[in-house]
């Protein structure tokens, strides 16, 4: 059987596996790119303590596809039905766990990041509690686009948000797009977005942003002051993964505004602490996603709350994951939003 593995940095290869769903299409993740060109980062290059598997890792954690078999004692899903893979995995009893939250597993891992199985593959065997039915009424290649959407409900959900305020996100990669349309789906109508790409301008417009502004060369914050009566915003959703980014959320906010931290940071970064006390703002994070979540997003999709399909801006074959998914996801990123990989094609 085929599969994507990833070796180490720069490095991924179409291996051939043990055959162990059928996956349809699969996503590349921006934690795929910080793999790529920096890992190991959250791919173990020792046991992962879950899985007890480290590299070369199967790729893929964003994906949909097609039950081909049950395994016995497995109810609630038959031979064809069309599947979205929930990929967290979580040891059940650390501290996060046990107060419910288990996408903060302390242990914490990712079917595709973290163990052999991955949607990068010809096939897969998961447990059934990772496997999430789709209606009908939602084809496969929009099916592998609610993993991110989840990421962005999610992140979404961790604010206290009214439908009168105004929302401000930093960056305009395919999660803060997926954020656009998430605000949007829950009735927030004055979002602004600051991108630095005038591509990634013009698809945060189309996914639902009413104001969007350039960072370079202007005071962004001074911006958004000024599209708010000089209030700021109730809610920032940081996810450049840069410092600029988060200042401009954090100094973007009203008082006791909430900026949301989304990224994944390589570096640490620094805060405003006295901004933070005097103006008494907050700072939440969001990692992942729970079960509520993606049921959620695959509800708002099924009923066109959410219609996320110009996120797809390729479709490639496994063969050219590297040249035309990776690469051109480094060399063209203001080109694309989300590739998908064609498993069947």
């Amino acid at each position: 059987m085929r599969a994507v593995r990833f070796h180490g940095r720069g490095d991924v290869r179409i291996d051939e596996v043990e055959e162990p769903i059928r996956p349809a299409f699969v996503g590349i993740c921006g934690s795929d790119l910080h793999e790529y060109l920096a890992g190991p980062i959250i791919v173990p290059a020792t046991p992962h303590p879950l899985t007890g598997e480290k590299l070369p890792i199967t790729l893929g954690h964003e994906f949909s596809g097609t039950v081909e078999e049950t395994g016995s004692g497995v109810s609630g899903f038959k031979v064809g039905d069309l599947v979205v893979v929930k990929p967290d995995i979580f040891d059940a009893t650390c501290s996060s766990c046990s107060m419910g939250s288990f996408n903060a597993c302390e242990k914490q891992g990712f079917i595709g990041l973290s163990s052999q199985a991955g949607g990068l593959s010809d096939h897969i065997v998961v447990d059934s509690k990772h496997a999430i039915l789709l209606p009908d009424s939602i084809p496969l290649d929009i099916g592998a686009l609610v993993e991110p959407l989840s990421v962005a409900w999610h992140a979404v959900s961790r604010c206290p948000l009214q439908i009168s305020d105004t929302a401000l996100v930093i960056g305009a990669g395919p999660i803060g797009l997926a954020i656009i349309q998430v605000l949007k789906a829950k009735g927030i109508t004055s979002i602004i977005a600051v991108e630095v790409s005038e591509q990634r301008r013009s698809f945060a417009l189309s996914q639902g942003a009413t104001e969007v502004l350039n960072p370079i060369g202007v005071d962004a914050a001074a911006q958004v002051r000024a599209l708010t009566g000089n209030l700021g915003v109730a809610v920032a959703f940081e996810c450049s993964g840069v410092q600029a980014g988060l200042d401009t959320a954090m100094a973007g906010l009203r008082v006791r505004g909430t900026t949301v931290i989304v990224s994944l940071w390589e570096q640490k970064p620094v805060i405003d602490a006295l901004s933070v006390v005097f103006r008494e703002k907050h700072i939440v994070g969001a990692i992942a996603y729970n079960l509520e979540d993606f049921e959620a997003v695959i509800d708002a999709i099924a009923s066109g709350t959410i219609q996320p399909r110009q996120m797809i801006t390729s479709k490639i074959r496994m063969e050219d994951v590297d040249e035309k998914g990776f690469k051109a996801l480094i060399g063209e990123r203001d080109k694309h939003v989300k590739i998908l990989i064609d498993i069947s094609a």
